[in-house]
């Protein structure tokens, strides 16, 4: 008999007040398989903040961390008491950035490297400086990421297929963007469908709003799970 495949799901929580982010936990957690904190409820709470929400979840600490090597590498080493699974830095930082975040993360930290943030699209890279097509500046960073010690990207649900190509089965692709079917926009410009990621490739999927600003936060990840093929999450 085949084991359950792991859920993929890992909530974003966007509230920094921290009495509404345990309600939101508490009501879906039996149907995700992480939790994504970001700068803004890291900033509010920190470390202590961490702790009293995470509970057993896994932790997906998305703090994009982009500075000087031995600066980073100190971060990593004064995040390391939350214990996260998954770490992000900005692959932008440079090789030598993301050696000195992988030398000095918990070797059960999982360290991700940024390539283009998901709020970005051609237009947006052009004003910037940046000339070269957004896929191709995608796959750049990615490789840099890997060949210097990254587990793996953060990347659009549009270059997912391209990546898991180029960088191989075991390589963690992280999609944020993930919008199911009626689900708004938002600030996000390159998204997809939770299933259609999956299929193009990705690890895990990022998602935030389409649970937690739904009328329903549970109703709505259970309904992403199904979607998934999950099994029905026990209470």
């Amino acid at each position: 008999m085949t084991a359950p495949r792991a859920n993929p799901v890992f909530l974003a929580v966007d509230t920094v007040v921290l009495a509404e982010a345990r309600a939101l936990v508490e009501a879906v957690a039996p149907a995700i398989g992480g939790l994504k904190l970001g700068l803004e409820f890291f900033n509010r709470h920190g470390l202590a903040g961490v702790a009293a929400l995470i509970g057993d979840l896994p932790l997906f600490l998305d703090l994009k961390l982009h500075d000087i090597p031995n600066t980073v590498a100190g971060a990593v080493r004064a995040i390391e008491a939350a214990r996260p699974s998954l770490l992000t830095i900005h692959a932008s930082g440079g090789g030598a950035m993301i050696r000195a975040a992988r030398a000095a993360a918990d070797p059960a930290t999982r360290i991700l490297a940024v390539t283009v943030l998901t709020s970005l699209d051609e237009v947006d890279l052009r004003t910037v400086g940046q000339s070269t097509p957004l896929g191709d500046q995608v796959k750049r960073l990615a490789a840099l990421a890997q060949e210097s010690g990254a587990d793996g990207v953060v990347c659009s649900p549009w270059e997912v297929a391209s990546l898991r190509s180029q960088c191989g089965p075991d390589f963690i692709l992280v999609v944020p963007g993930i919008r199911p079917v009626g689900s708004a926009l938002g600030d996000q410009k390159r998204v997809m469908g939770p299933a259609a990621a999956i299929a193009a490739g990705a690890s895990l999927l990022v998602i935030g709003r389409p649970i937690s600003a739904a009328p329903d936060p549970r109703a709505a990840a259970v309904a992403i799970a199904h979607e998934l093929g999950l099994a029905e999450p026990v209470s």
